[in-house]
């Protein structure tokens, strides 16, 4: 008896352990589990925030002047944008240079000497998509001068830019200027010649022909120059003949020769969003009127100013008899979304006065 009781205790007590390892097995199961669920839900959120992003392209002499201004635009997007800023070389974004965080060490590192009018513009704008195209979330890239200003908050131009899959190119035939060069036949054919705007916005697949081109970025560089004007024959040799050369300004030709040369004018809406005034009074000199838009200082500032630029709904195009219509989502709506060129007296008149609702 006392064996047999013995026996029951032992079977009972092993009974009682096998149940507590069986309960402790489920208990960590149902805690891995629980964890992989937590860890999971924790990471979808993550990947659902990973939009594709708008790269601002930056191009100043040295500094932003406007960063102040650019730094409220920003506060509106945060995960939905990249920046990047070709600046002189050896200049470089901190806590002296600018007071906008967005802009704190956003400088390439493999900069060049700009000089206007020359073949070295377009080389910036290479270096930038270059960069910018090592981030795979970048799908647009908007060129942006350092006079710029934005006309509407983030939101508003970011699903203004992303709602087609076009890029924005400003983009007409140069039939008047006579800036095309023969020499650049038949790598360059007249007919593929196209004059507009260099503040463009381009898809992810036009930055790529950009950066890739090795041929006609060359032919620009070689046929595509500055008229020489006096002031400037101390850089280089007197011209012969001075009234025989071509005025060839290369960042007013080149995006849009490059995408006419490889059939892709189909895949752009032929508009920039980037308004400029050409005030062709402001100089008598007729060799030099219209070589720059007007620049609005302080007193230009002002919200009538702004609400012209805003109500603007159409362009025409002289050379080829058309008359581009604006229109977003298929609905009619404002054709600019940034305007320049502005001082930093007037950036700030608009941010203190709240013309622009940047937020």
């Amino acid at each position: 008896m006392k064996r047999k009781s013995q026996f029951k205790w032992k079977r009972k007590l092993f009974a009682s352990i096998l149940m507590c390892l069986c309960f402790g097995t489920l208990v960590l199961l149902m805690h891995t589990h629980y964890t992989r669920i937590m860890t999971l839900a924790s990471i979808r959120p993550q990947l659902t925030i990973q939009r594709p992003k708008i790269a601002f392209l930056f191009i100043a002499r040295n500094r932003l002047p406007l960063d102040m201004l650019w730094d409220v635009f920003f506060q509106g997007g945060e995960g939905k944008f990249s920046i990047y800023v070709h600046s002189r070389p050896g200049f470089l974004f901190n806590k002296v240079t600018t007071r906008s965080v967005f802009f704190l060490n956003r400088q390439v590192n493999d900069s060049t000497q700009v000089d206007w009018g020359e073949a070295t513009m377009i080389e910036a704008e290479r270096i930038l998509l270059k960069h910018a195209l090592e981030d795979p979330l970048n799908q647009r890239f908007a060129f942006v001068s350092d006079s710029c200003i934005p006309l509407y908050n983030f939101n508003y131009i970011y699903d203004y830019v992303m709602s087609t899959g076009t890029s924005f190119v400003d983009s007409f035939a140069d039939t008047k200027d006579g800036r095309y060069n023969p020499k650049m036949d038949p790598v360059i054919p007249v007919q593929n010649w196209r004059k507009g705007s260099q503040w463009v916005v381009l898809t992810r697949k036009h930055a790529e022909v950009v950066v890739k081109d090795d041929t006609v970025f060359p032919m620009f560089q070689l046929y595509c120059k500055r008229k020489s004007l006096p002031e400037f024959w101390r850089d280089r040799p007197v011209p012969a003949d001075n009234s025989k050369e071509h005025n060839c300004i290369p960042d007013e030709h080149y995006v849009q020769t490059l995408l006419a040369q490889e059939g892709l004018e189909g895949e752009i809406t032929r508009r920039s969003l980037t308004h400029s005034s050409w005030d062709l009074s402001s100089t008598g000199d007729r060799e030099r009127r219209g070589w720059h838009p007007m620049t609005y200082k302080y007193s230009d500032a002002t919200p009538m100013l702004i609400k012209s630029i805003k109500d603007v709904d159409n362009i025409y195009y002289e050379t080829e008899y058309r008359r581009e219509w604006c229109s977003s989502k298929g609905k009619p709506s404002p054709c600019f979304l940034f305007a320049r060129k502005f001082t930093r007296p007037a950036a700030l008149r608009l941010l203190n006065t709240t013309t622009l609702e940047l937020r």
